[in-house]
């Protein structure tokens, strides 16, 4: 028996992680790098493989240096609870206070502030033109985006790849602070 709520799941590296239960001490890069190595952006539907920790990697390029790690953490509850389309995250009820409680445990596991920085989150829209231009399919309306983007060239990295690059870059900021 377990004081948890709800049920657990089993992680990559074998560990148990109750969603709606998530403690700081449940959290492991290693779970998160390969997770988001492995979820494609968009539910997949791009024109190539384009996993959320590729793009978690590029906006923490660029943003400013104090907001570089938050950027490259911003969508690390996903790794436990999956990435949901936009459209669809305000009609699942209670996904948001799910994904607020894992984000919740991940930012005091890495002494990270409790709110996304604004920076993060407006670069996280003006990466939305990027990747539109670069890795899908011409569409029958025009999005609703920011008038220029942010930048970015997508790599369209390998699985295998962006878990790489994504704990390489988590290295590199945590020896930075």
């Amino acid at each position: 028996m377990t004081d948890r709520i709800g049920d657990w799941m089993q992680t990559f590296t074998g560990r148990q992680f109750w969603p709606m239960d998530p403690r700081p001490d449940d959290i492991h890069i290693e779970d998160i790098a390969h997770a988001l190595s492995m979820q494609c952006r968009y539910a997949g539907h791009c024109v190539r493989f384009y996993s959320v920790a590729e793009h978690c990697v590029l906006l923490s390029h660029v943003v400013s240096e104090p907001n570089r790690f938050w950027a490259l953490m911003h969508d690390a509850s996903e790794a436990y609870i999956c990435d949901v389309i936009r459209p669809l995250k305000p009609s699942l009820t209670g996904y948001s206070a799910a994904e607020d409680r894992v984000m919740g445990a991940i930012c005091r596991r890495y002494g990270m502030t409790a709110e996304m920085p604004r920076e993060v989150k407006e670069a996280d829209f003006r990466m939305l033109v990027d990747e539109s231009q670069q890795n899908m399919a011409p569409c029958v309306t025009a999005w609703n985006l920011p008038p220029t983007g942010a930048g970015v060239l997508l790599h369209l990295w390998s699985p295998e790849k962006a878990e790489q690059e994504f704990l390489a870059r988590f290295r590199e900021l945590q020896s930075a602070e």
